[in-house]
Order: structure tokens, then C-alpha cells, then sequence
């Protein structure tokens, strides 16, 4: 069992009880010693949750108290800053309100030290009004890819030639340098791969497409080597 998945496990065993329980009963419901149990609640305690009681009589969480359901490391919470800070910058304007909204959550129940170890990180991603995730396009994209909504689509190549497209969007992709939509292309009768920053015009219809097993996501992926 991950050290992780343990903590929580313990918080969980203790939350809501009226009577203390011992170190030897969390040892047997987490299949664990109890020095693994002893050296758990002294870091749990130590990190700011609220447990009393010592070893040899039990423990029990401080009545009242509000324990997040899942402790974060220093680094683990690092990555969830640096994560929403990205997916705000690149992600379009509705996944970044979730990111937004999903970090408030977080940082909330976190214990002082970590909560300021959340502001001290250095990674950021900055967002500008100049970029294709500042136009709304993803956010329409990503209905449509949410929805399974045929797309038709005016497209310029990197020859600067342009065509009229069908198709049935399945994914998403970030290159770190561009976004793609992965599609099964009616015109081409096959996988491809539109860059967005080159759809030159684009229209949401209401037919709704089902993707079978030869030209779903799954088949998509493994045609790029993704499956």
C-alpha cells in the first residue's frame, strides 16, 4: 500500500469516532505494525492535523476539526500550483475556472506551512490575451469533442491551401508549441490531425456521431502510436 493511500486510511478510521481507538487496532485494520502506525500519526500530527492521545491509550481527532480527505506532500502540493497555473494559461477559459476554483478548495484546508509553501513556487504560466487559448476556441472545441458533434471545418495546410472538412472530433492535444484536434476526417476517410491555429473557420451541427471500434478514440490513439 502506498504511504498515501495508509494516511489516508488512518484519517478515515478516525474521523467521526466518539472513543479513542488504539494504535494496535488501526495496525489491524490497515494490515500494518505498529511502529508503521506510531511513526503515521506522528507525521499526520506534525503536518497539522489535529490527532490526540498517545500511544498506549489511543487516539482520537480533535472534536470539530475539518481534515481534508487527502494530506499532499510539499512536492505533490507544488505540482497541483504549477498544474492549475498551466492548465489556466493553455487549458481555455472553462477548464481554467475549474482550475482556478479546484486550488481555492485545497489551500484552504491545507495546514499554514503548506498553505504558504503553495504561494512560494516558482514555475508560472503566464496568460496573455494574444494566444489561441484566450480566443474561446478550445472551449468550443472541447464541447463539441465532450458532445460528439460533427464539426465542419475550413482548414489551411502548411502549403497555405485550404479545404473544407467533416469531422468527427475525439481529442485534444498540447505540443507545448500548439494544440491539435484529433478527428476522423469524412473527407479523407481517416485519422488526422488539424492544428488549430489553422482552422480558419468552423461550425458545431447538430448531428451527433457515434465512434465505433475502427474509428473511435481508442483506434485514434493507436493510429499515433498513443494506444
Amino acid at each position: 500500500m502506498r504511504r498515501a493511500d495508509r494516511l489516508f486510511l488512518l484519517i478515515h478510521a478516525l474521523r467521526g469516532r466518539r472513543q479513542a481507538i488504539t494504535a494496535q487496532q488501526l495496525a489491524h485494520t490497515l494490515e500494518v505494525s505498529l511502529r508503521t502506525v506510531y511513526r503515521d500519526v506522528a507525521d499526520l500530527q506534525r503536518s497539522g492535523v489535529p490527532i490526540e492521545g498517545e500511544a498506549g491509550v489511543g487516539y482520537l481527532l480533535r472534536k470539530g476539526a475539518d481534515i481534508p480527505p487527502l494530506m499532499f506532500s510539499p512536492d505533490e502540493l507544488e505540482a497541483l500550483v504549477v498544474g492549475s497555473r498551466f492548465v489556466r494559461a493553455f487549458g481555455g477559459e472553462r477548464l481554467g475556472r475549474g482550475a482556478t476554483a479546484a486550488l481555492l478548495k485545497i489551500e484552504a484546508v491545507l495546514p499554514a506551512d503548506l498553505r504558504e509553501r503553495a504561494g512560494q513556487t516558482r514555475i508560472f504560466a503566464p496568460q496573455l490575451d494574444n494566444r489561441i487559448e484566450a480566443s474561446g476556441l478550445i472551449d468550443e472545441l472541447h464541447r463539441a469533442v465532450g458532445d460528439s458533434r460533427v464539426l465542419w471545418l475550413s482548414y489551411r495546410d502548411a502549403s497555405e491551401q485550404t479545404s473544407e472538412r467533416e469531422v468527427e472530433p475525439l481529442c485534444l492535444s498540447f505540443w507545448g508549441g500548439s494544440w491539435t484536434l484529433g478527428a476522423w476526417c469524412r473527407l479523407r476517410l481517416g485519422f488526422r490531425n488539424f492544428r488549430l491555429d489553422r482552422i480558419v473557420a468552423y461550425t458545431a451541427g447538430s448531428e451527433v456521431f457515434e465512434a465505433d471500434q475502427a474509428r473511435g478514440l481508442e483506434a485514434y490513439m493507436r493510429s499515433v502510436g498513443a494506444g
